[in-house]
C-alpha cells in the first residue's frame, strides 16, 4: 500500500516503525519531523503546505496542540516570506532579525549576526542564554566582550531598557573588568576595585579603568602569596603593551587593609 504524500515509513534499530514527514518548497527539500503513525506525519505535511502556501498563517497563529514545533512552524514561515531556509527558528526584518526561543521569548539581532546564529542553536537554561561552540557552552552575550560573571545594570546595560534586544548598538558596557565598577564623584568618573575573600574588601579607588582593573590583578596576586586557596579570574587588559602594564602594576597602590592581611 503507498505512503500518503509526504511520509516515508522508517525502521529503528529495535525494529519499531516510525514515520518521517518532509516537503519540497522552492527546490528545497525540508524535514517536518518524525512521528509514530502515519497519519499524523501526513497531517505534518499537510500544515507546512498550507503555511507555506498561505500567508495568513503568521507565527503568531502558533497554537500549543499544532502537529509541527515551534521551531518548524518560524523556519517554515521565514522561508515563504524571505525566501532564505536557515535550520533555527530565524525570521528576517529589514535591518535585523528575530531569535524565537519561544512563542513568547523573541532575541533580536543585527544582521551581521545572521551566519553565526544560522549555524548555533540559541539554549535557555536557569534564565542564561547560550550556544554550544566547539563542544563547549558560550554565552551569547560573550560576543559583545562581556564576561560570564556580569550584572545586568551593573557591568552592562540595555540602552533602551529592552533586555531581549541585542542589536549592537543597544549594549553599552558599564564595568568590562572583573572586580571594577564605575561610579561618579563630582561629575567625573572613579573605578573601584574590590575582591572577594571571605567578602568584599575594596582594593582602592582609581582614575581609569585599566588602573582598577590592574590593581585587582595584583591584590588577586597577592592574595595567593598569602595562601588563599581561591579561583581569583585575571583581568585580560589588550589596550596597552608589556611595559606600559608592568609600569602601571608597579604603581598602582592597593588597600593597607589587603597588605595587612592575615589567614
Amino acid at each position: 500500500m503507498p505512503s500518503l504524500p509526504g511520509v516515508l515509513k522508517a525502521v529503528k534499530k529495535s525494529g519499531e516503525v516510525y514515520y518521517r514527514a518532509s516537503i519540497t518548497f522552492k527546490n528545497k527539500h525540508i524535514s517536518l519531523g518524525s512521528y509514530p503513525f502515519e497519519n499524523l506525519a501526513n497531517k505534518a505535511y499537510l500544515t507546512a503546505g498550507t503555511i507555506l502556501g498561505d500567508i495568513g498563517y503568521n507565527i503568531e497563529r502558533y497554537e500549543e496542540n499544532e502537529i509541527l514545533t515551534f521551531d518548524k512552524w518560524v523556519i517554515l514561515i521565514n522561508f515563504r516570506d524571505n525566501g532564505i531556509y536557515f535550520r533555527n527558528p530565524i525570521y528576517i526584518k529589514k535591518n535585523y532579525f528575530i531569535y524565537y526561543i519561544n512563542k513568547k521569548i523573541l532575541l533580536k539581532f543585527d544582521i551581521d549576526d545572521l551566519f553565526y546564529y544560522a549555524h548555533h542553536k540559541i539554549m535557555k537554561r536557569g534564565g542564561h542564554l547560550f550556544v554550544s561552540d566547539y563542544g563547549m557552552q558560550v554565552t551569547i552575550l560573550s560576543r559583545y566582550g562581556i564576561k560570564n560573571y556580569a550584572v545586568s545594570g551593573r557591568d552592562y546595560r540595555f540602552a533602551n531598557g529592552d533586555n531581549t534586544d541585542y542589536r549592537y548598538g543597544n549594549i553599552e558596557i558599564i564595568n568590562r573588568y572583573h572586580g571594577v565598577t564605575k561610579s561618579f564623584r563630582k561629575g567625573l568618573p572613579v573605578y573601584t576595585a574590590k575582591i572577594h575573600i571571605n567578602g568584599d574588601y575594596i582594593i582602592g579607588r582609581y582614575p581609569t579603568e585599566i588602573e582598577a582593573a590592574i590593581a585587582y590583578n595584583k591584590a588577586a596576586r597577592l592574595m595567593r602569596e598569602k595562601g588563599i586557596i581561591k579561583e581569583f579570574p585575571e583581568n585580560y587588559i589588550t589596550e596597552i603593551n608589556e611595559i606600559e602594564y608592568a609600569r602601571i602594576y608597579h604603581a598602582v597602590r592597593i588597600s593597607k587593609k589587603l597588605r595587612n592581611y592575615d589567614l
